[in-house]
């Protein structure tokens, strides 16, 4: 039956570890906020009751063993079958009642994903050194990619069946995010942003982020996933800094050739010229994977134009 003739199957995805004192509250939320929608609580390893807790609230759970959120959110995207997917994390920190506006979004405006950028209840909810962090990285993101998102680290969204079904996971923890963002960016999917209400985390709920180590780690992702994505300017700021500093190094030596006929700095004049061997080669380099990117962008299009496209709302 198409998606036209039915109503769109919603599943509520929730990834998490330890999460026993939150987990059914954010069951129960979203059961009562998208009541047609299927609640799968995907346990990643939890040392508590998490597992109990959500299956009494009435969740379909299932157990990742890999360790890491990039891992979960890899077997969630496939073992799930449904049109329009909602990612949230079980700490109780995002709006379960926010859910429906999030759904709406994708229908209204055939959306591929929509972020729910974070607004704080409380100074206690969005610690000054994660929220400097997500400054930083959506900035970095913005510059890299051209195309702004506001929100990049937030772990509440919304996704198509299409965005899901091409989205080729590579990342094993909080990078996640990141990369789900710059697969909405690199294809240039329509996205969309909406404000929802984050809340302080429960007393007895710890966060599993590390500001300077999945800070870090993300940042590198940005910078593995530009040079994937973008290899013609990557390499060719390379090579531009390179032949730079070949350059000034190699003036003086020529300009001390011309007046004299000799090369007396043969140390200087073999490091020029290596520098400038490494700049050519880091040019051609991003010529050569740019032409493979290219290709590869248009085989992800084609996946991803194999499903189809998210459902539109009902007209009023």
């Amino acid at each position: 039956m198409s998606m036209s003739m039915r109503e769109p199957r919603i599943a509520v995805l929730v990834p998490c570890r330890d999460e026993a004192q939150t987990i059914g509250q954010v069951v129960a939320g979203f059961r009562a906020a998208l009541p047609p929608a299927r609640v799968h609580v995907f346990d990643n390893n939890s040392a508590d009751d998490t597992i109990a807790s959500a299956e009494a609230a009435g969740a379909e759970v299932e157990r990742v063993a890999q360790q890491g959120k990039g891992h979960v959110v890899r077997r969630m995207f496939a073992n799930v079958e449904a049109d329009i997917y909602l990612l949230v994390d079980g700490d109780g920190t995002y709006d379960a009642a926010s859910a429906s506006r999030l759904v709406a979004a994708i229908q209204a405006n055939k959306a591929d994903m929509v972020v729910a950028t974070r607004r704080p209840l409380s100074s206690a909810s969005y610690r000054p050194g994660h929220a400097f962090g997500n400054r930083l990285l959506t900035g970095v993101l913005a510059w890299l990619f051209g195309r702004p998102c506001e929100d990049v680290l937030s772990g509440y969204r919304a996704f198509s069946r299409r965005f899901v079904k091409s989205f080729p996971a590579q990342s094993a923890g909080f990078e996640i995010e990141t990369e789900l963002t710059v697969h909405a960016l690199a294809l240039h999917m329509p996205f969309v942003e909406i404000e929802t209400p984050y809340r302080e985390r429960h007393t007895e709920s710890r966060s599993k982020l590390s500001t300077w180590r999945d800070g870090w780690r993300i940042l590198r992702t940005i910078v593995q996933l530009f040079s994937a994505e973008r290899p013609l300017p990557f390499y060719g700021c390379a090579a531009l800094i390179l032949a730079l500093v070949s350059t000034i190094l190699a003036v003086p030596v020529i300009v001390e050739w011309l007046h004299t006929g000799l090369v007396p700095r043969f140390p200087t004049a073999i490091l020029a010229t290596g520098l400038m061997l490494m700049a050519t080669l880091s040019f051609f380099s991003g010529l050569i994977l740019d032409t493979v990117t290219r290709g590869r962008r248009e085989l992800r299009m084609l996946i991803y134009l194999m499903h189809p496209g998210p459902p539109g709302a009902d007209p009023a």
